[in-house]
């Protein structure tokens, strides 16, 4: 199968589930969840999706083995949004990215402030 046609499925796969991750009412669920990264499988066999809360890793564990759960419901849902004749598997893991980004976010700005007090000076 061509790249170019992975590389679309694996965008359609992302934009649906994040739709239908505020559809989801389970309250382990984050509302501040957000997929990172999906990858399909050559044969569109797996569907790995990398999701980051917020909140904080905690939070998105939390959330991941809700997912775990509902994964079904998930895989149903997007059988029924998207044509596929083949409707992956999904797998959720667990990122920290958001969280790394934000934390590096405020070692700038701290960064950045220390320089302006400096130039005051």
């Amino acid at each position: 199968m061509a790249g170019y046609k992975i590389n679309r499925i694996t965008s359609d796969i992302k934009l649906c589930l994040s739709e239908l991750l505020r559809e989801v009412k389970d309250p382990r669920v984050s509302r501040l969840l957000s997929i990172v990264k999906v990858d399909v499988s050559g044969d569109l066999s797996y569907a790995t999706v990398y999701v980051s809360a917020i909140e904080g890793y905690e939070q998105t564990v939390a959330s991941v083995k809700a997912l775990k759960g509902a994964a079904g419901f998930l895989r149903r849902e997007l059988g029924a949004r998207l044509t596929l004749r083949k409707v992956p598997e999904l797998r959720f893991v667990a990122d920290d990215s958001i969280e790394q980004s934000a934390n590096i976010s405020r070692i700038i700005e701290s960064l950045n402030g220390e320089k302006e007090n400096e130039k005051e000076n």
